[in-house]
């Protein structure tokens, strides 16, 4: 409920930090990576006000170094998990009532506490953990994380003020509730602020959330719950499960009080839930906000106008940094035959300039893909490519998992528009290029927009304005973030809203206010001040 109106302070995005050499951010996250990395972490369950030690645990070790335990979590029973709804709907009574800046101050502090106090442990959690170098852990785990708390603040206080007119008769207005029941959020290993931000956005409006973090994610999410917990995020709100996806899944969906899901994952995955949710639906008290982005096979197509040497930086950039496991990663790329020459010869030169190895060493650009079953996925499909007729490796193309889970920058050459890795989202730093014809710059548009049954990201490089102009409107549906001259990936809250459609998801737009609405559940109220008496209208006489 709406408890009076404040002004609050105007959200900014946070600046990136250089962590150039001698610099004292970049001492800072050595210091605290040396101490993390040596570490044996304790995460228990969060349910209520407990911290609960189930014995039940897997260890958490370092994608690039992955006989080296850091930590270990506890996995959860089916009672653990109807007791975190319990606690959740126990805590909804004084959550959902809290004046609404109550709420900000809380995640407004958390932003502080992480730009600050707790900057370079979560950055450097994130390179442990998911094995970023310190450049994806700062603009991941601290700016845009911090963002996504800044933002929604200043978004949720601009849903409040948007009020329905009135006049001197009757007073309209309306009351953005939040949902009846609880939230569950499911989030991904890849971003840290994406796991944050989902069960963090829900609660800020009001709600109160059962988060599955990936197991992949576990050590930077503890750190998001020391955040948490020292801005103040009441025990009971954002209670924290691990364990059997499927299992965690059922028992949530099968409670009555079940109002939304808050998913970053798989497409496989979500389409489950949406049908489970579906069988489920006469059960609920209401009907369940489903909220997802999904899967995608982001694409760069090049007009013969593009500078070649922007291209190749949009796709080194976009198909390599984090491994290419971003879902907006460029994983296809459509190159005039006029270009392609001087196009392959600077990739080249490029890529065998990045350096792999582990992320504590500031000079590698490449490090480790996130598990063993990435990594042999990707191995399949690059063993595949060195067989198949209609595809050429022209770099990279090696991997070696015997100490970390390391796959080299592989760039795919195929004859087939419609090769499978044209086609399959790899999550990999991995991308296949289709060489076209220059005359056929239309019907290239209609091959990219056809090709892929998602619609995430996408890029067009070009001089040439009216190009720029056909791709950007026969590309309208072939993705939700689309870029002009730059690559598909990084797209910054409360600057460029992200999400798609077709099989990448609802195109619900977190970092805007469009996503924050879907927690809320309005009310309208109309109050009469003068109210009639009797029935008669003047037109009876």
């Amino acid at each position: 409920m709406l408890k009076g109106f404040f002004h609050v302070p105007k959200a900014v995005n946070e600046p990136v930090k250089s962590y150039a050499p001698n610099s004292p951010e970049k001492a800072a996250v050595q210091a605290a990576y040396t101490t993390m990395w040596n570490s044996q972490i304790d995460v228990p369950l969060h349910i209520g006000s407990e911290e609960i030690r189930t014995g039940n645990t897997r260890n958490i070790t370092a994608p690039h170094d992955h006989q080296h335990v850091v930590g270990k979590y506890h996995l959860a029973e089916k009672q653990h998990i109807e007791k975190a709804i319990a606690n959740a709907l126990e805590s909804r009574k004084a959550w959902a009532n809290m004046a609404w800046e109550q709420r900000a101050a809380i995640f407004l502090k958390a932003a502080e506490l992480i730009a600050g106090p707790y900057r370079a442990r979560i950055n450097a959690a994130t390179m442990i953990g998911q094995s970023k170098n310190i450049h994806q852990a700062e603009i991941d785990a601290s700016c845009e994380l911090i963002d996504f708390l800044r933002y929604n603040v200043e978004f949720m206080t601009q849903i409040y003020n948007d009020q329905p007119k009135s006049d001197s008769s009757v007073w309209n207005r309306v009351e953005y509730r939040p949902l009846e029941g609880f939230v569950y959020a499911i989030t991904p290993f890849n971003f840290t602020a994406i796991a944050a931000n989902l069960p963090a956005s829900a609660a800020m409006m009001g709600n109160v959330v059962v988060w599955k973090p990936s197991d992949s994610q576990v050590f930077s999410t503890k750190i998001i719950l020391d955040v948490f917990k020292e801005a103040g995020v009441p025990d009971g709100v954002i209670n924290v499960v691990f364990g059997d996806a499927l299992m965690i899944t059922d028992t949530v969906l099968a409670s009555r009080d079940f109002a939304g899901v808050h998913f970053t994952g798989s497409t496989h995955v979500f389409k489950d839930i949406w049908a489970k949710i579906g069988a489920n639906i006469h059960n609920y008290k209401t009907y369940p906000r489903i909220v997802g982005e999904t899967g995608g096979k982001d694409f760069i197509i090049a007009h013969p106008s593009a500078n070649v040497k922007q291209v190749v930086t949009g796709i080194t950039r976009g198909a390599f940094e984090f491994q290419g496991q971003k879902c907006s990663a460029a994983s296809r790329a459509y190159i005039p035959q006029s270009l392609w020459p001087a196009v392959k010869e600077q990739l080249i030169t490029d890529v065998k300039s990045m350096k792999m190895g582990s992320p504590e060493d500031f000079g590698n650009f490449i490090t480790a893909v996130i598990h063993e079953g990435s990594f042999d996925k990707l191995a399949s499909y690059i063993d595949q490519a060195k067989k198949d007729a209609d595809a050429e490796i022209i770099i990279g193309g090696n991997y070696d998992k015997s100490v970390g889970y390391f796959i080299e920058p592989t760039v795919i050459v195929t004859t087939n528009p419609k090769y499978t890795t044209m086609e399959t989202e790899l999550f990999g730093p991995v991308i296949t290029i289709y060489v076209y014809e220059d005359a056929k710059w239309e019907e290239t548009l209609e091959l990219v927009d056809t090709t892929s049954e998602y619609a995430l990201t996408g890029a067009v490089f070009s001089q040439d304005r009216y190009a720029i102009e056909v791709a950007t409107t026969k590309l309208q549906n072939s993705a939700g973030n689309f870029y002009i001259n730059d690559k598909p990936t990084g797209a910054v809250v409360g600057m460029q809203p992200f999400g798609g459609a077709r099989a990448s998801g609802t195109n619900d737009k977190a970092g805007s206010a469009l996503n924050l609405l879907r927690w809320a559940s309005p009310r309208t109220i109309k109050e009469t001040f003068v109210t009639p008496e009797d029935y008669r209208y003047p037109f009876l006489g």
